[in-house]
């Protein structure tokens, strides 16, 4: 668990941090350097404009991270408002948002997202809109799933009898019930995100040229693929790698939280 909080920790530096730690202006075109192999220099090499790759991985860690949390934060609140309206709303406001939810989990996320940001256009507010909407459902189901057992909880019984306001019990009564499970779907939202944003960007409807972005990166690198492949190596592994931890941590949190549950 430790390490896994560690390895969050690097990521959230990285996304943080991560121009104070370029050694190169990233959008700074050098074409007597172009398509450069990594060196003393160049310690990742250099793209086809000459732009020192490392320094756009870095800043790009800002753009794909911190997206994909504005993304999933959004989808979690969008996501916990729906399920908690469909608990207490009683049965025809149950049906409709939950009808509503199954519309969307119709269509696969990625296909939905596309089609989205092509119709607004290519752009980071097209980008957050489409992976926001296609990516709240999941969250909608499991606060509706958590919040219809708890209706027959006797604090949550004494709280409504009392008079209480349903925003009043969902906010003292429901959410602490609802965030270790919501937490725990976040995470592999979050990841999703990640996916998401690389999926649209190497599309060319997410973060536009010159700013750094890894799924543009791998845009930009395919043309090359053949003659120098690390142009395409290194944002997929950043990619692979930040996926990987977080589902990681994902997991090791169900874990956790499968664990109290039994022991409660």
């Amino acid at each position: 668990m430790r390490s896994v909080v560690m390895l969050i920790c690097a990521l959230v530096v990285l996304a943080a941090a991560g121009p104070l730690l370029a050694p190169h202006d990233p959008t700074a075109i050098n074409i007597p350097a172009r398509l450069s192999p990594p060196g003393a220099e160049w310690w990742l090499g250099t793209d086809a404009l000459g732009r020192d790759i490392l320094s756009r991985l870095l800043h790009g860690a800002r753009w794909s991270l911190g997206l994909a949390f504005v993304i999933s934060v959004m989808g979690l609140c969008i996501g916990t408002l729906a399920g908690l309206i469909a608990a207490q709303g009683g049965r025809y406001v149950d049906w409709i948002v939950m009808r509503t939810t199954d519309s969307f989990l119709a269509f696969p996320e990625l296909v939905a997202a596309v089609v989205i940001a092509g119709v607004l256009g290519a752009g980071t507010g097209s980008l957050i809109f489409a992976l926001t909407v296609t990516g709240w459902m999941r969250y909608a189901r499991v606060a509706r799933a958590i919040g219809l057992s708890l209706q027959t909880q006797g604090y949550v019984v004494q709280a409504r009898l009392a008079g209480l306001s349903p925003l009043y019990i969902a906010r003292w009564h429901y959410l602490p019930s609802l965030l270790p499970s919501l937490t725990v779907v976040w995470t592999g939202m979050f990841a999703r995100a990640i996916l998401g944003i690389s999926a649209l960007g190497f599309l060319g409807f997410g973060v536009q040229p010159p700013m750094p972005e890894w799924g543009t990166m791998l845009l930009d690198a395919r043309i090359h693929m053949r003659s120098t492949p690390l142009q395409m190596i290194w944002p997929g592994l950043a990619v692979v790698i930040c996926v990987l931890v977080i589902n990681i941590a994902g997991d090791v949190l169900r874990d956790t939280v499968a664990r109290q549950d039994r022991t409660e």
